[in-house]
């Protein structure tokens, strides 16, 4: 074989190589969990995200849910401290603010309690649940705290992930690490719709041991935090805090006319209503919002 055949075999062969090398998939980031407080977990394919700036507000401007907050607040400060603690299902009326106090929470354990080490949130997409077993064997060894955080879980009638959460919260053979506990926001107590709950309890040859099994999931939490629609006071109290912290120049009775006229054409009073109405005001005066 002559040289000039080698050369173009050797050609041919190198850009084989780079060719299969573009079909493998690229490799996992490395994780370093110092690297900030906050992680978003990327289930394919596999690592922890970090986020530098969170999406959230102060514990102090959550209005309308002061006894959930501070039950809130002391499961995770007894977590955070290495102490027992429970799983937390956050149900409830949409936009009271499940999601951003359990956000809020963590920031304010985290500036407050004297811990060793930063207490870490880490949010886990509905989707990926599945998964969770996955996640929660990465971070069994690791030094650092972890809330494992989903927001909008509930399950539909074909979805059989269920059953891979409640073995990794409690149950399965290795249990939920010492070191992770999982907080879950829903709009459903029970996380699964009524009708499939129903239907369930119409079909199975021994209905109540067909709806226990639906149900039980719930009961993997050790606390149930309800959210109930807010009263017109309560609503009137987020929207002036809102105002206050953001430093919007109002008069009182104008802000109190505009604030609910705005409930009205929403056709419901909530804190995220309160907080669309400000950045409302806020954009009508010229006004930027402080971060």
């Amino acid at each position: 074989m002559s040289d000039s055949t080698i050369e173009a075999l050797n050609k041919k062969l190198d850009r084989l190589i780079e060719a299969v090398a573009l079909l493998a998939p690229p490799p996992v980031p490395e994780t370093d969990l110092g690297e900030a407080d906050c992680f978003v977990w990327q289930a394919d394919p596999g690592y922890l995200e970090p986020v530098v700036k969170v999406n959230r507000v102060d514990i102090g401007l959550i209005r309308g849910v002061d006894r959930v907050r501070d039950i809130l607040v002391d499961n995770t400060e007894r977590f955070a401290s290495g102490y027992a603690a429970n799983n937390v299902l956050l149900w409830g009326a949409r936009g009271m603010g499940k999601s951003s106090l359990v956000k809020a929470v963590h920031a304010a354990v985290n500036a407050s309690a004297k811990l060793d080490l930063p207490l870490k949130l880490i949010e886990i997409h509905r989707e990926d649940i599945d998964t969770l077993p996955k996640l929660m064997n990465l971070l069994k060894a690791a030094p650092y705290r972890f809330i494992l955080f989903c927001d909008d879980l509930s399950f539909d009638h074909d979805d059989t992930s269920y059953k891979s959460l409640k073995a990794a919260l409690e149950g399965g053979v290795e249990g939920r690490p010492a070191n992770v506990i999982f907080y879950a926001t829903s709009n459903r107590r029970h996380l699964l719709p009524r009708d499939m709950i129903d239907n369930e309890r119409s079909t199975a040859i021994n209905p109540s041991e067909a709806v226990e099994e639906k149900v039980s999931l719930s009961d993997r939490f050790g606390l149930w935090l309800g959210f109930h629609k807010c009263s017109q006071d309560e609503y009137l109290d987020m929207v002036d805090g809102y105002v206050r912290h953001h430093g919007l120049a109002i008069d009182p009775e104008t802000l109190r006319a505009e604030a609910l006229e705005w409930a009205t054409t929403r056709g419901s009073r909530s804190g995220r209503v309160a907080w669309q109405f400000t950045q409302d005001l806020a954009g009508r005066l010229g006004k930027s919002l402080k971060d």
